[in-house]
């Protein structure tokens, strides 16, 4: 408690040092209380136009922003959230900016997270600084940006405008007080709108531009390069399918089930949103509670700085997102002009077309600090941007060029669609706003509302190819996404009130429900197994949303089982789906160690014998006091690639259940793997009956909490971490992805009832009292109450009101 408290106190004498000395020129600007001024008043700074904006902190440093208008909301969301991760959002600004080659060097790389200092790697690029500033610099374009939020609804606008002066408010009121992993630092420097921009732009990209930066920073051309006269392999598209299997498999996931009155006990909806994101980098989520009285009023996370609540709740409904099976672009392979030897220009219906270029300079550091500049060209079709791997065959030649389609680019409607969704009064009014501004970038939506309806729509942003084009000879490469580019028939379509070359959401997979709906980023094919959603006759829906049909993973099954179980016995509860939540059933181990178990014992192997032994007596769950969970993710880890492991095959009429059983064929390597886990431990000098929590940990101010949870897909946990390191003698390491901000919210006459936590908390500043708060909280399975009305935030036991004006 003595640390704790001498943390809180660092943190704020920190974020509010110099304040007593302003209090005359803050007068009658504050509260009456001189002293409670004192401690919560930061100095003004002088803007275009006057700022009132409350901010209160709640239990867990959860800032409520109060304030007359957007403009002033946006100002107060940034002071606060510069309090808790200035470092870390600085970090990004250079990043998107294109200037990390020029403080850190062009072959360092954004690092990692190391200790306690926060990690700047992103999860969806691995650049080193050279090539992600080119990346950044080259791609995004600026100018099309300000053009779409200048199209646009204000509210956008103005909160990033507020936003802009309320992080430069905070960033020039306590130079040399920063933490200290930015304290001093040069990069730490005032934003502007334009930066805002980038910064969610940036966001749009992790399912598209970002997934094929290498490509793009490769196509890039010194002055004078020219093109190759013929590729030199064949072209390999395995690249791509690997680097799809990552986005949707290996780490980016989520969960969300949204329970209605058919099935609640109450009658009103209920809702868990369970998305599975980055620890580290700034993609992390923060809580937040935003209001405009009367316009806008909403409670939950947003994300990386992006001013509006992207999952939360307000006074009528709650929703969440996971991440989508669709595919959010195409490629095109171009036929170029053999009159145009600099091969930049292209065909279409035998009418020549000239790609659009465009030139950036990266700034390098020296060993010796020195700094030194390099230059390249990028070039655009209609269709996107140019892109080579040469090592795979998509060679740029004299007669053929490959471009990358991505409707994300410029997707400037993100933050409307959000602030759309959190002004919505039922699931109704949500699927009018995603059908109208359609800018959600790559996740599906599920949400429940008070009236006891939910809903399931993929609204996300995917390229106008309906299934006839994948028929019809413009597909030349389905591996790779791609269509010939010669042909105007081949381009992207369009649907009536939407944007070019994109699908509306009306036309794609949706539905409105009174039992329920879920997701844990499988197709939306399966949202309720009662009722499969296949799509119109006769076609379906367009390939790039999504295969159906086909098996499912086994995390999406047994938050499927585990709900259809609980929902037999009952009606729901936000209780129930708590439990549910964290019930850290392992699926993988209630199919196999029925038939392994007895095989295992049958073997008569002194090792095999220990090892069932441990399994034997494990209760099959990844709690932190399960024993034996390390050994079988140590075992499932390998046996989970084992081929035709199943005794009974996928069927499409059962998917939940099928496929089971353990084929008698595969039993030999299932052994095998079980013994090669038990010696792997053996040798770490890990018992087989290890407890789990004290294994898997995350390490915050040099101590380590134990964390349950499992690895999601592999081994079928509704309750997933992917950690940052594999088994070593001290266990796994950190938490790289996973259960990040975990909601379970329903409805009573009042308004919404919420239990929430961030699980790494609020702050990457270690000295902070937000850094390590929530990660015990998660570790002790606790759900804390979330204050949504005035009267309910004054009465937390931990409030703490500041109030930002300037004239």
């Amino acid at each position: 408690m003595k640390r704790q408290q001498l943390q809180s106190h660092q943190f704020l004498s920190r974020s509010y040092a110099g304040i007593a000395a302003l209090l005359l020129a803050l007068a009658g600007c504050g509260k009456s209380d001189a002293d409670s001024t004192a401690a919560t008043t930061p100095p003004p700074i002088a803007t275009a136009s006057r700022i009132s904006v409350d901010v209160a902190r709640t239990t867990n440093g959860v800032p409520h922003v109060r304030a007359k208008d957007f403009r002033s909301l946006g100002y107060g969301l940034a002071y606060a959230y510069a309090q808790d991760n200035v470092c870390m959002f600085a970090d990004t600004v250079l990043t998107v900016r294109g200037e990390r080659a020029q403080f850190f060097g062009g072959e360092a790389r954004a690092p990692q997270r190391s200790g306690d200092e926060y990690g700047a790697a992103s999860g969806f690029m691995d650049l080193k600084n050279e090539d992600s500033d080119f990346f950044f610099k080259g791609y995004l374009d600026i100018e099309q940006l300000r053009a779409g939020y200048a199209a646009g609804a204000a509210e956008p606008r103005e909160l990033i405008e507020g936003y802009v002066e309320g992080y430069n408010r905070y960033v020039k009121a306590f130079v040399g007080l920063y933490p200290a992993a930015c304290n001093n630092a040069k990069w730490v420097r005032t934003i502007t709108t334009d930066d805002m921009l980038l910064i969610m732009a940036e966001k749009a990209l992790h399912a598209t531009g970002q997934v094929f930066a290498k490509e793009f920073v490769a196509a890039g051309r010194a002055a004078g390069a020219t093109v190759a006269a013929r590729g030199g392999r064949k072209f390999d598209p395995s690249f791509l399918l690997a680097r799809l299997d990552k986005l949707h498999q290996q780490g980016i996931g989520s969960n969300a089930l949204a329970v209605g009155k058919e099935l609640s006990a109450s009658g009103r909806g209920l809702l868990l949103g369970n998305p599975h994101y980055p620890w580290t980098s700034a993609d992390r989520f923060y809580q937040a509670h935003l209001t405009v009285p009367g316009s806008y009023d909403a409670m939950g996370v947003i994300i990386g700085g992006i001013p509006a609540i992207v999952i939360g709740f307000n006074k009528d409904i709650a929703w969440s997102h996971t991440v989508t099976t669709a595919i959010h672009f195409t490629t095109f392979r171009l036929a170029l002009d053999p009159l145009d030897t600099s091969g930049t220009t292209y065909l279409v219906d035998g009418v020549p077309n000239k790609m659009r270029s465009k030139t950036v300079s990266v700034d390098l550091l020296q060993a010796d600090g020195a700094m030194t500049k390099r230059s390249k060209t990028f070039w655009f079709s209609e269709q996107g941007a140019v892109i080579v791997k040469p090592e795979a065959g998509m060679t740029w030649t004299a007669g053929a060029a490959y471009v990358l389609a991505d409707p994300n680019r410029n997707n400037t409607r993100m933050l409307e669609q959000w602030i759309g969704i959190g002004r919505a009064n039922n699931v109704q009014a949500i699927k009018a706003s995603l059908d109208k501004t359609i800018g959600l970038p790559w996740v599906n939506t599920l949400a429940a509302d008070r009236d006891g309806n939910v809903l399931f729509a993929d609204a996300s942003v995917v390229p106008h190819m309906g299934a006839q084009k994948f028929g019809n000879g413009c597909l030349l490469m389905q591996a790779a996404l791609m269509f010939d580019g010669a042909r105007s028939s081949c381009a992207w379509g369009q649907d009536a009130n939407a944007p070019a070359g994109i699908h509306s959401p009306a036309n794609g997979p949706w539905a409105i429900r009174s039992d329920y709906v879920g997701n844990s980023n499988d197709s939306f094919w399966l949202n309720n197994p009662k009722a499969l959603l296949s799509g119109p006759a006769p076609f379906g829906f367009s390939p790039l949303y999504g295969r159906v049909g086909v098996e499912q993973s086994l995390r999406t099954r047994i938050g499927f089982l585990q709900f259809e179980e609980l929902a037999k016995t009952k009606k729901i509860g936000m209780l129930d789906l708590q439990a549910l939540a964290f019930a850290n059933r392992i699926y993988a181990a209630e199919l196999v160690l029925p038939e392994l178990l007895p095989a295992c014992t049958a073997s008569g192997d002194a090792v095999l014998l220990q090892a069932c032994t441990a399994l034997a007596a494990w209760d099959r769950r990844v709690n932190v006091d399960s024993r034996g969970a390390v050994l079988f993710r140590e075992f499932w880890n390998s046996a989970a690639a084992i081929p035709a492991k199943w005794a009974v095959p996928f069927n499409p009429a059962d998917p939940i259940n099928t496929p089971n059983g353990v084929a008698p064929g595969a039993m030999p390597a299932m052994l095998a793997a079980l013994k090669n886990a038990a010696l792997k431990l053996q040798g770490f000098g890990i018992p087989l009956d290890g407890k789990l929590g004290d294994y898997q940990t995350e390490t915050r101010n040099g101590v380590r909490i134990p964390l349950h949870g499992g690895i999601g897909n592999i081994d079928g946990s509704y309750n997933s971490l992917t950690m940052r390191s594999p088994l070593s003698g001290t266990g796994y390491n950190g938490v790289h992805w996973g259960e990040s901000y975990i909601q379970t919210v329903t409805f009573d006459d009042q308004g919404p009832v919420a239990q929430a936590m961030l699980t790494y908390g609020q702050s990457t500043d270690p000295t902070s009292p937000y850094y390590a708060d929530q990660t015990g909280v998660y570790s002790r399975k606790e759900w804390p109450v979330l204050p949504f009305s005035e009267e309910k935030i004054k009465a937390d036991p931990n409030y703490q009101p500041m109030t930002l004006r300037s004239d």
